[in-house]
């Protein structure tokens, strides 16, 4: 697959139209190994679709191999395509803050570098605001030792993941590790 090919542009129209009578948003988080998050995002109902790829770094069209040289700024994210008729943004925003542990920095379990940092990355001021607000509550409520290091970031550019990566676990088996 050509990088071009990988690289998917938002229409600035947000949000997206499936059809004449559903409308999707998009919802793009980094916490951690892809693969996983991956898969619970996939189990939600409202979830249209949850590709693998590349966001927030400074390199066009990277290569899982550049990524993983932590060189590149990329985080390994999900982006999340849903149906808010069915599944609010803030319940999104949940799931993603008790899947993985929001305190480490650059990392996540035995997963070192920042393209492994727990982030959020925001299509609106309105997700914006909610990202904020969700981490802000998750903070003061004392669930976690330490203060929560997700970053809140602009969405920049998706790069889809290589093929092999895509529903790697619902094809391979196994499990990953996201926790702490």
């Amino acid at each position: 697959m050509t990088p071009a090919a990988r690289r998917l542009e938002y229409n600035p129209g947000f949000p997206h139209c499936m059809d004449d009578n559903q409308m999707t948003e998009k919802a793009t988080f980094g916490a951690g190994c892809f693969w996983g998050v991956e898969a619970r995002f996939r189990e939600l109902d409202g979830v249209i679709d949850a590709p693998v790829g590349y966001m927030g770094g400074h390199v066009e069209a990277p290569s899982y191999e550049q990524v993983c040289t932590d060189q590149t700024g990329h985080a390994e994210v999900v982006e999340v395509e849903f149906d808010p008729e069915k599944i609010s943004y803030e319940t999104l925003l949940r799931e993603f803050f008790a899947l993985h542990d929001p305190t480490q920095v650059n990392r996540q379990g035995p997963d070192v570098g920042r393209q492994y940092r727990s982030v959020v990355f925001v299509h609106s001021d309105e997700q914006r605001a909610q990202a904020e607000a969700v981490r802000a509550e998750l903070d003061a409520s004392g669930r976690f030792a330490r203060p929560i290091a997700t970053g809140i970031e602009p969405a920049a550019t998706f790069w889809r993941a290589e093929d092999y990566h895509q529903q790697y676990l619902a094809r391979r088996g196994g499990t990953c590790s996201i926790g702490g």
